[in-house]
């Protein structure tokens, strides 16, 4: 994993099916066979057919480490499976790119108490959003246009994990806050 942060191709993958997303105050899932779970808040890119970008919204590339650890191969495993992702509350379009200086937030609560607090501010993403963009469209035809998420800068320490009845908030700045619970 350390080599596709100074490589020239980014690091890209098939995240979900539409049937596997669910929305803002839905129940995301974790999976039955996975022993470290987490969110991963992420700005997602609304790009058209044509590979503009159109707007924003906030993703919640839920993610099984404990899956992914044991084999990078298993990448897809780790990654795809039924509400292992979360998307909204909006969609928000824009004259101008967002600020670089945009923060997402992620809390998670269980039982009514914070037990995960973090922020990161946008410009922390290493790839230029046009960039993820001519890559996943560079032998990808995408006639309804395609949603990217643009990879996670919060992930709690090792010693936590998802449990059951958790509530997952992310906030972006000037987008809103997408709420779900682990269902």
């Amino acid at each position: 994993y350390a080599r596709v942060y100074e490589a020239e191709r980014p690091e890209i993958f098939f995240k979900a099916n539409p049937h596997r997303i669910v929305g803002h105050n839905d129940k995301i899932r974790i999976r039955k066979d996975s022993t470290w779970d987490v969110p991963e808040p992420e700005l997602t890119l609304v790009v058209s057919s044509s590979g503009k970008i159109i707007g924003y919204t906030i993703g919640n590339d839920m993610s099984s480490r404990s899956i992914e650890g044991e084999n990078p191969l298993y990448l897809p495993q780790a990654k795809t499976y039924d509400a292992c992702a979360a998307l909204g509350p909006c969609i928000y379009v824009a004259e101008e790119p967002l600020d670089r200086n945009t923060m997402i937030r992620l809390e998670i609560n269980r039982q009514g108490k914070t037990v995960f607090v973090g922020s990161v501010a946008i410009s922390q993403i290493k790839r230029s959003f046009e960039e993820l963009v001519s890559f996943v469209y560079r032998e990808c035809s995408f006639p309804h246009g395609c949603l990217i998420m643009t990879g996670t800068g919060i992930v709690p320490e090792h010693d936590f994990t998802l449990k059951h009845g958790d509530e997952i908030k992310i906030s972006i700045d000037g987008i809103g806050t997408l709420v779900n619970q682990v269902g």
